[in-house]
């Protein structure tokens, strides 16, 4: 069977593929899993495989483009005119097979593992950064709930180090929880004289 089209909507397990001819006619409507779609796809000739860029479509196209098919990723709000009636899985994947066909669509170059593992070391250092300015943004206004201000971008550095807040001194205590059920505490302090 020749498949001029195949559009793959991607899902967690299951995914839905739609094949048209070069009428545009569908020939192929399946429901598979993914070691049935690598299956499907290694004994049908299709010109062109197109799905959406989301998650687990870098290693589906990178897996199909080893097999020999020409893969092509796509943002999903360029795929989202092509959408003919309600939606449903077939009816996404019918529209990725549309949309994959067109001349002038933008495409997303399937990215390597190495940038894969790049990006999420990225997107991991982004989510501390954004936890640490949260927790530093939570504390400072704890303290000005007791009249201290510290400035912000004030660092505190070295052992026995803190910001100067006059003659004040502030016993901070942390609870982390532990896997156990039970807690650390610890304590530090904060503050001018001590």
């Amino acid at each position: 069977m020749k498949i001029f089209a195949l559009g793959i909507d991607l899902g967690k397990t299951v995914f839905h593929l739609v094949g048209l001819d070069e009428r545009g006619q569908v020939v192929v409507r399946k429901r598979c899993s993914r070691t049935q779609l690598l299956a499907f796809t290694a004994n049908v000739q299709v010109q062109l495989i197109g799905m959406e860029a989301c998650s687990g479509a870098h290693f589906l196209g990178r897996a199909l483009r080893a097999q020999g098919h020409e893969v092509r990723l796509m943002p999903a709000q360029y795929v989202k005119p092509y959408v003919q009636t309600n939606k449903s899985d077939y009816i996404d994947a019918e529209a990725i097979a549309e949309a994959v066909q067109r001349p002038r669509m933008r495409f997303v170059p399937i990215k390597t593992e190495e940038q894969l593992d790049l990006q999420a070391l990225h997107r991991v250092r982004e989510r501390w950064v954004m936890r640490r300015t949260a927790v530093v943004n939570q504390v400072r206004s704890l303290l000005l709930e007791r009249g201290l201000t510290v400035p912000k971008g004030a660092k505190v550095s070295g052992a026995g180090a803190s910001p100067d807040f006059g003659r004040r001194r502030i016993e901070v205590v942390w609870v982390f929880p532990c896997s156990a059920g039970a807690a650390q505490t610890g304590t530090g302090a904060i503050g001018g004289a001590h």
